[in-house]
């Protein structure tokens, strides 16, 4: 069974930094996308950031430049470096695995998601 787990949120004030994880458990690694994606109160859940099974990252234009997805040499472990935070950025961040096939910052590409961690960003 795929378990993912997040870590790292928290509050911060504007121009802060945090660094989430996303460790994975469960099944074959290989051939997988991993992904971050955020959602806040009432919005959708967007795709933020994500490395596909060739190891190329995919950033939403909303970050680039300011956050950065990284992964582990075996592949269980997702990071997102988040540096220049904005009150835009608070959202619910969440870690989702699957064969994103060419959609890596689309939800329909993802089956298996964590419980997703909080972050804040206070102006």
């Amino acid at each position: 069974q795929v378990h993912l787990v997040e870590s790292g949120g928290g509050s911060v004030q504007t121009g802060g930094s945090l660094r989430l994880s996303c460790t994975a458990s469960g099944y074959a690694y290989s051939g997988n996308c991993m992904a971050w994606f955020r959602q806040a109160p009432g919005g959708e859940r967007e795709g933020v950031a994500a490395i596909d099974s060739d190891g190329r990252s995919y950033y939403a234009v909303s970050v680039k430049g300011r956050f950065a997805c990284s992964q582990d040499n075996a592949k269980t472990t997702l990071y997102l470096q988040m540096n220049g935070l904005k009150p835009e950025d608070t959202a619910m961040y969440y870690c989702a695995s699957d064969k994103c096939g060419h959609w890596p910052l689309r939800r329909f590409a993802y089956n298996y998601w964590g419980q997703g961690t909080q972050v804040t960003v206070s102006s």
